[in-house]
């Protein structure tokens, strides 16, 4: 009998620490939006309340216009806002950092000059598409193979560039930067060859370099191209970079740029552009052009897509924008105006429903709240939870496309003209 009790204790402490975790996890309140989705890359927000209304007056703390071109989306370290931005002939790029209080530019710096931009293609995009990455005191702007630089926060001085780092685009860059540790990485899968490096985030020097990233090494063309933007993550003790290319996504040990396991995406391989997302021990991806929404077990070794995909669905899944995981529920939209909701567990399909619009820009949850923005300028908010219900519709003339940032009770967006601020007030 003691025996008994004494392991129902140790189930109920084991249960409880997890339980923790989860709490830790999702709950963790941020004072930094660094990167490209939020510190933990999956669009939660924490931190205090948010509007559900908008307007060019209605919850406007102060509106900033941000000079010529930019899809990068808005990121923030204490009360610095940047962004980056490139001239209409893409010839000139920039960064430019606003103050998240008032909205006052104080830095705008011109990065890189180009000789000759790339084949302009009709396809919508920019140079100054990747978002930046922020630390205390350095941030990294990543232009492709136009050039990536480190520049401190406070001067907006160069610390130190890179520009020897090349692929062909064609349609523009959009994979966008990520640290982990002391390295920097970067994706470049252009048309013309595919491969992700691994930079000293201190002096800029290469740590490693992989060219293994399409199923055939004389692969070329759009359907070789990916915007992918990868993600570290942590299974069973074992630390993942996790890196979608058009073709595959695959998991490398980040401090050596080993090949752990890769997936084969289904069909055609072209245009991922989506974040990886971690949730109950399983890795959630969409595969681009293909719109295959999987949930890949991240064990093992090698090529594991006969063994490893847990699940998968074809059901409106986006090319672009990134889903959002909320408790065991999975939502996104797609380039229609349709949000879909997904049991991660029975993969059952809860719900869909319109909110109107076209949508690259990626959600963001807080607080039993879900928000999108769509190209046409509308903000849409609704309820999180196994029913669709429309919160809030709230029209701009105006167009979004970069997702957005979120600092204590201010949402910050990017329209294709101005910086927005917007926080509950009382007008």
């Amino acid at each position: 009998m003691k025996k008994f009790i004494w392991l129902l204790a140790i189930v109920a402490l084991i249960v409880s620490v997890y339980a923790e975790d989860e709490i830790v996890v999702e709950r963790t309140e941020f004072k930094h939006w660094n990167q490209f989705r939020g510190p933990n890359g999956n669009g939660q927000v924490m931190g205090k309340e948010l509007p559900i209304e908008f307007s060019e007056t209605k919850n406007l703390r102060w509106k900033t216009s941000i000079h010529d071109d930019g899809y990068s989306s808005p990121i923030i370290w204490n009360n610095q806002i940047w962004l980056t931005a490139a001239s209409y002939d893409d010839r000139k790029l920039f960064v430019v950092c606003v103050d998240l209080k008032s909205g006052q530019i104080l830095h705008d710096k011109e990065v890189f000059d180009i000789e000759r931009s790339e084949l302009q293609s009709k396809r919508p995009n920019s140079h100054a598409s990747p978002t930046p990455v922020i630390e205390d005191g350095r941030i990294y702007v990543h232009f492709g193979t136009y050039g990536t630089a480190c520049l401190d926060t406070e001067t907006g001085q160069k610390i130190w560039e890179r520009r020897d780092l090349n692929c062909f685009h064609e349609v523009r860059p959009g994979s966008s930067p990520i640290i982990d540790d002391d390295l920097l990485y970067l994706i470049y899968d252009g048309v013309d060859k595919q491969f992700i490096a691994a930079l000293d985030k201190y002096n800029g020097e290469t740590r490693w370099l992989k060219y293994d990233r399409s199923w055939k090494t004389n692969k070329s063309g759009m359907t070789a191209k990916s915007f992918a933007t990868p993600t570290i993550i942590e299974h069973l003790g074992r630390k993942q970079l996790i890196a979608p290319s058009a073709d595959y996504t695959i998991a490398y040990e980040p401090k050596s740029g080993d090949e752990l396991w890769r997936i084969r995406h289904p069909e055609v391989g072209m245009n991922v552009a989506s974040r990886p997302i971690y949730k109950n021990g399983l890795v959630f991806l969409t595969t681009g052009t293909s719109k295959h929404l999987l949930a890949v077990n991240p064990s093992g070794n090698g090529n594991v897509t006969d063994t490893n995909i847990v699940w998968r669905s074809q059901q409106s899944i986006p090319d672009i924008s990134s889903p959002l995981i909320v408790n065991d529920l999975i939502y996104f939209t797609n380039e229609g105006d349709v949000v879909s909701c997904l049991d991660l567990k029975g993969r059952e399909n809860r719900w869909k429903g319109r909110i109107g619009g076209n949508h690259w820009a990626s959600p963001i949850y807080q607080s039993g709240k879900i928000y999108f923005f769509s190209q046409e300028g509308r903000i849409s908010v609704i309820s999180s939870g196994t029913e669709f219900k429309k919160l809030a519709t709230n029209d701009f003339e105006t167009s979004f496309v970069a997702s957005p940032a979120v600092s204590e009770d201010a949402l910050i967006l990017r329209s294709a003209t101005h910086l927005y601020c917007f926080s509950q007030t009382k007008n």
